[in-house]
């Protein structure tokens, strides 16, 4: 993969790549304290890291699940070079299962299962074939996320500072980023001051991952607590919340990072702009409002411990949902690579997507 220039010309971020043969996964648990890269010979290895939150964000998700997929078949088609192809799918089955929220998952399965379909029906072997197909769905991330910033920079008419949530950079992306993405491009066209950053408990992905991306960009950015926000609106600190989505719903509902849903509620309140921004790839049209997402839960421990010690007494009860719906009246800009929907609603979405608007 090629990589894309930060403003300061550090070397660009790549949290998945394809290297002798193997996926190679920058640990997004240990930074910013490390930098390690893990390799994966196999796709179950693959599909728990993805569980473990050894890679996150929606879009890189999708691309090492590609990896993945590549790296089954090949192992398949050694195995049976004639039955590869039925082998494949408890694979794919046990990759989809990783992370059920994020839709780039099922979207990059299903498109590595066509190409699957189509290598089986001419007889070639797996392998070659699926990585090209890999490969191209993570080229063409980059080249989206590249198109996603331009578009979403147009839209902030003066400078200022925006807040942003989670992590939605090269760490979450093939190599540039979604809403950091806009951010970054807004940065180098004089457009944002500078960011203020939430920590996003109760992974820290704001706090570790956005600031250090921040950091080694040169971008100015202060980071504050997800209850401080509410605030920051109310002194007047920001003027646009920018951030990502894990899943679209047809009519423009966002899932996202828990703690969306209060930001879009208090930008409204405080008159902030709410800027999504989020690959086509995204939108599932399949799901017809919000309440038709699945919003994945994790275990409890990662509220009452953190890093390993309690932070609550003995058998304190929790809820840990890890994404939460934000109403489609509450986005004022939802911004893909297909383009701008300004107050998105089924119909601007049907039309964003290509489709007839229905009944």
């Amino acid at each position: 993969m090629g990589g894309v220039n930060a403003p300061n010309n550090a070397e660009p971020v790549q949290a998945v790549s394809w290297r002798d043969g193997r996926l190679w996964l920058l640990d997004q648990r240990t930074l910013p304290e490390r930098t390690e890269y893990l390799a994966y010979d196999t796709a179950a290895d693959a599909a728990a890291a993805i569980e473990s939150m050894v890679v996150r964000g929606a879009p890189a998700i999708g691309i090492a699940a590609a990896y993945a997929a590549a790296l089954a078949a090949g192992a398949r088609g050694r195995e049976d070079p004639g039955g590869w192809r039925a082998a494949l799918s408890p694979d794919l089955a046990r990759l989809a299962a990783a992370r059920p929220t994020a839709v780039n998952l099922a979207w990059a399965l299903a498109r590595m299962e066509r190409r699957a379909d189509e290598v089986a029906a001419a007889g070639g072997p797996p392998l070659p074939a699926l990585l090209d197909e890999a490969r191209a769905i993570h080229e063409e991330d980059v080249a989206a996320n590249l198109r996603m910033g331009a578009l979403g920079a147009a839209l902030i008419e003066r400078p200022c500072a925006v807040l942003t949530h989670c992590n939605t950079g090269a760490l979450a992306t093939g190599g540039y980023g979604t809403a950091l993405g806009v951010v970054r491009s807004a940065y180098l066209a004089g457009k944002v001051t500078e960011v203020l950053a939430g920590e996003t408990r109760p992974w820290l992905q704001g706090a570790r991952l956005t600031a250090w991306e921040l950091a080694r960009e040169g971008i100015p950015a202060r980071l504050i607590a997800d209850s401080a926000a509410a605030c920051a609106m109310q002194r007047g600190e920001v003027a646009w919340v920018v951030l990502g989505a894990d899943r679209v719903a047809a009519n423009g509902d966002v899932a996202n990072k828990i703690g969306t849903l209060s930001l879009a509620v208090n930008a409204r309140h405080h008159g902030v702009r709410f800027m999504v921004v989020a690959p086509s790839s995204t939108v599932d049209v399949e799901a017809p409002d919000g309440r038709a997402i699945s919003i994945e839960e994790r275990p409890p421990e990662e509220l009452v411990e953190f890093a390993g010690r309690p932070v609550a007494p003995a058998g304190t009860r929790a809820w840990n949902p890890v994404f939460d719906v934000t109403p489609a009246a509450l986005v004022d800009a939802l911004v893909t690579e297909r383009g701008v929907v300004l107050g998105p609603n089924r119909a601007r979405m049907e039309a964003m997507m290509g489709e007839e608007p229905g009944p």
